[in-house]
């Protein structure tokens, strides 16, 4: 039954218990009690909004930054991710395969200010050996969501 619960949840945290219940084909008080069990584990970690920032006028700068660092003794790279994440810029770090080490996510009005983060604090980490990173331009699709809408076919129909 997690599983099931954590599908539906998953593409829509706002149902309500009721329903999820009712889907399900079991008590509501079933599903609350998994549900307060589930966020108790931190199998579920949060409940969180999609916005399309693009469409209000709020500056905002998306980026994902590749960082290649020197593992810690003992630690691997768990050190280092933490002293990352816990940069309130930061909003995501993902131990990553290839020729990075670590994706880091983060947001700042301009790119000035993803700029800077980059270079004052960073780059600045015993650890990091080096970074890369690059600007989100337009989003596509997020968080199984698809951003933008599909293009209108323009022709005009042509009848014999």
């Amino acid at each position: 039954m997690r599983e099931k619960i954590l599908t539906f949840i998953e593409k829509n945290s706002r149902v309500s218990l009721h329903d999820l219940a009712v889907l399900l084909g079991v008590d509501e008080t079933m599903v609350c009690n998994e549900l307060a069990a589930m966020e108790a584990e931190r199998v579920i970690c949060g409940y969180h909004t999609l916005i399309d920032w693009d469409k209000i006028d709020v500056e905002k700068v998306t980026a994902m930054i590749e960082v290649r660092v020197t593992p810690q003794r003992d630690m691997g790279f768990d050190k280092v991710a933490e002293r990352i994440y816990n940069y309130p810029e930061v909003h995501a770090v993902y131990l990553i395969s290839g020729g990075f080490d670590l994706m880091v996510t983060l947001e700042g009005k301009t790119l000035r200010d993803i700029s800077s983060f980059v270079t004052d604090k960073l780059s600045t980490l015993d650890s990091v050996l080096s970074t890369k990173t690059n600007f989100i331009l337009k989003k596509y699709k997020d968080h199984g969501t698809v951003m933008v809408e599909s293009p209108k076919d323009e022709r005009m129909l042509m009848t014999p």
